[in-house]
């Protein structure tokens, strides 16, 4: 277990971390407003505006939650040629995350969702995708813009959102040159796009994902973690069929477990004090938890560092981030 003195030292070492972040890259778009009627012309309500932010979203927000602890944080993600490609660029780069591995595709849109929300209730989200599977073309450029970046990398994190982005042929292809290059390769799965993660490092599951990938029922039995045989028993099918060293599966309010082949399941009990908004909280994990397995942490210490993180940003509204000094309070 990390100490606060331990922890002053780790942000320290985590600003080294090299850091590709590939997958669906999105812009979150929230609206927020008052209603007092009812309109004329359908039965709905009408939001009167009062404030609207843009954020980067899917794949981009992983980036934007390493980017406060290290410099050295590319995105590479596709893109369309419009406005919400340009205000996702314009976001990135405030966030000091590297937006120039992003591909351009002529025709598809950017993947963006409208949030609207009145009195903390969200009224309606509207979806601007369109879903098609990386082409072989996209897939060319891409290996080369990693390839071009892989000898100042020291990690990819696959941030899977089931979008398009992510396919068999682009994972393989990143193991590859991963191992070429000695790079740890972490992923967070979509259950709507099952992959065969072999060649990877580390595969990072929420609990409903991982039930699904390993083909059982959840039945969300009472008592501690590591006395519940069926979460024990997705750990051990999942290691065995995804062929991968570890597995770390976050558990919300009960924290994470983690799996490793031959050594007996470690459970990591939650950190956070009040949950108020769980969006976003496996994004910071697989961020953190990736950035300090490239500083070169220990996956039990790594697995500490991101659920400390996860425990800070549960608490927060929105798909919130974290800074270096709220994690070193948490170990404080």
């Amino acid at each position: 277990m990390l100490t606060a003195d331990i922890a002053r030292q780790a942000i320290d070492r985590l600003a080294a971390g090299r850091i590709l972040v590939i997958g669906d890259v999105m812009l979150d778009h929230f609206i927020w407003g008052h209603v007092r009627r009812i309109s004329p012309e359908a039965p709905v309500p009408i939001v009167e505006v009062t404030k609207e932010e843009f954020y980067p979203g899917g794949a981009a927000n992983v980036a934007r939650n390493i980017s406060p602890f290290s410099p050295h944080t590319h995105l590479m993600g596709r893109v369309g040629k419009d406005i919400a490609a340009d205000k996702l660029r314009a976001l990135l780069i405030e966030d000091k995350v590297d937006p120039a591995p992003l591909v351009v595709h002529e025709t598809l849109p950017t993947i963006s969702k409208a949030r609207v929300s009145a009195r903390q209730q969200q009224i309606v989200r509207v979806d601007r995708e369109k879903l098609l599977p990386l082409t072989d073309a996209e897939l060319i450029e891409v290996e080369q813009r990693v390839r071009d970046l892989a000898p100042n990398l020291d990690a990819i994190i696959l941030e899977d959102y089931g979008k398009g982005f992510m396919t068999e042929k682009l994972m393989q292809l990143v193991a590859k040159i991963a191992a070429e290059h000695q790079l740890i390769v972490t992923v967070d799965p979509s259950p709507r796009n099952p992959l065969p993660w072999a060649g990877v490092s580390l595969v990072k599951p929420n609990r409903l994902e991982a039930f699904a990938a390993a083909g059982l029922e959840d039945h969300l039995l009472p008592g501690p973690p590591l006395e519940n045989q069926e979460l024990l028993e997705v750990g051990r099918v999942l290691l065995a069929k995804w062929d991968v060293a570890s597995v770390l599966v976050t558990l919300g309010e009960h924290g994470m477990m983690l799996f490793e082949r031959d050594h007996a399941p470690h459970h990591i009990p939650t950190r956070a004090r009040e949950v108020f908004d769980v969006s976003g909280a496996g994004d910071t994990a697989i961020a953190l938890l990736t950035l300090a397995l490239a500083a070169q942490f220990s996956l039990h210490d790594a697995a500490d560092i991101a659920n400390h993180a996860s425990g800070i940003v549960v608490g927060k509204l929105g798909t919130a981030t974290l800074t270096p000094e709220e994690l070193l309070a948490a170990f404080s």
